[in-house]
């Protein structure tokens, strides 16, 4: 059985992603506000536990709340950048995404005193020009794209997907940390109704975290030095039962001697390291 490492990382969206959704009536804003709430929660969980994790973190959240996200990095968590008003990157042309990451890049050294070195792409949608542009900005990391499940990778740029083969271009200096819907809370519990349909939501948090657990005990036998990278929303998780259901599987996941919790920077460090 191999040792397995936890990438635990929350997306502090906050009103932003109701903003990106072109839903700003009051009940939608107030569903983001719930953020602030729920935040100090998970990292109580954390801390009483003493493990530590990556919050992805829209700049328009750290400019709503700076002095949360400051209690995020004084808690000795990882902050790192998720676009700026968490826009789908994919539909920007290249200035505008060059332009915000840059903007969101200062935000984070001016309010929080921290240079991010890691990107994660709202809705997990990269541009053609993303990965490039994060290697122009010294961004060490993307964790938003799924052509692993374990094991982290060099970024491409110039990858063409055609009709009748797909072309793969070449490495970037970005290591990629891969991410699944299926370990995501969103879609398993959060209950959205929009113009392009229903999320249907609401889900039992343990059948969640049933699955999640399956996928590091088959990581943990298949793999010698798998990567479990694992997304929660503070404002979908941070209710009642799902906390328990939270500290229910962290406190599982933990009783494995070979299984120990990283941050999304020490696991690209790590990766850069054995390359």
């Amino acid at each position: 059985m191999g040792s397995a490492t936890v990438c635990l990382t929350f997306d502090l969206d906050g009103p932003s992603s109701w903003l990106a959704r072109g839903m700003t009536t009051a009940t939608p804003r107030s569903r983001g506000e719930f953020a602030a709430v729920a935040a100090p929660r998970v990292l109580e969980v954390l801390r009483r536990r003493e493990l530590v994790s990556t919050w992805f973190v829209p700049a328009h959240t750290v400019q709503t709340w700076p002095d949360l996200c400051r209690s995020i990095v004084a808690a000795g968590h990882e902050v790192a950048l998720h676009g700026y008003a968490h826009e789908n990157v994919a539909t920007l042309d290249e200035a505008r995404e060059r332009d915000l990451l840059a903007r969101s890049i200062a935000v984070f050294e001016d309010l929080l005193g921290v240079r991010p070195s890691g990107f994660r792409a709202p809705a997990w949608d990269l541009s053609d020009a993303t990965v490039a542009l994060l290697g122009e900005h010294g961004i060490g990391y993307d964790s938003s794209m799924m052509g692993d499940d374990h094991t982290p990778y060099w970024c491409r740029v110039g990858d063409r997907l055609g009709p009748d083969q797909m072309d793969f271009g070449t490495e970037a200096d970005v290591v990629e940390i891969p991410v699944s819907w299926t370990l995501d809370d969103f879609p398993y519990l959060e209950f959205v109704r929009s113009p392009s349909g229903v999320l249907p939501g609401v889900g039992d948090p343990r059948e969640m975290f049933g699955r999640w657990a399956d996928d590091l005990r088959w990581m943990r036998r298949e793999l010698e030095d798998g990567v479990l990278t694992v997304t929660c929303h503070p404002d979908v998780i941070g209710r009642g039962h799902r906390l328990l259901a939270l500290e229910e599987w962290l406190d599982q996941a933990a009783s494995g001697s070979s299984t120990r919790f990283a941050t999304c920077h020490e696991v690209a460090e790590r990766f850069r390291r054995a390359d």
